[in-house]
């Protein structure tokens, strides 16, 4: 599976952007999807998770009711969208893909990445 990230940008705060994560391979829809995100400095952090079909969906708390995790099994497509957005919230976004099917938060469950993209949230 390869993964494409886009939709990155600089946004004002209080703005909003949807990131996009195209994938290839007819197995897509049988994978979990997950985002995490690295801001300059610090170490990656889990952001929001989505099971293979879309039913159970998960975020971090710091992002809970802010950004939207969906996923489109037939364009092979997950997306997050961004509400609300803070400076805290400006970093390298990535989107990852998960065998088993099920949505968890842990970056070392997650079996391929895609590449990022950056997301700047000016105040």
């Amino acid at each position: 599976v390869q993964l494409q990230a886009s939709g990155g940008g600089l946004v004002q705060a209080g703005g909003s952007l949807r990131l996009s994560c195209a994938a290839s391979g007819r197995t897509f829809s049988f994978y979990a999807m997950g985002w995490f995100r690295q801001a300059p400095g610090k170490e990656r952090e889990f952001v929001s998770a989505i099971n293979w079909i879309g039913g159970s969906t998960y975020y971090a708390d710091s992002v809970k009711g802010r950004f939207t995790i969906s996923r489109d099994n037939a364009k092979n497509t997950v997306y997050l969208q961004m509400n609300s957005l803070k400076s805290e919230d400006t970093a390298v976004y990535y989107c990852a893909a998960q065998r088993s099917g099920v949505a968890v938060s842990t970056d070392y469950n997650y079996d391929y990445w895609g590449q990022g993209t950056l997301v700047t949230v000016s105040s």
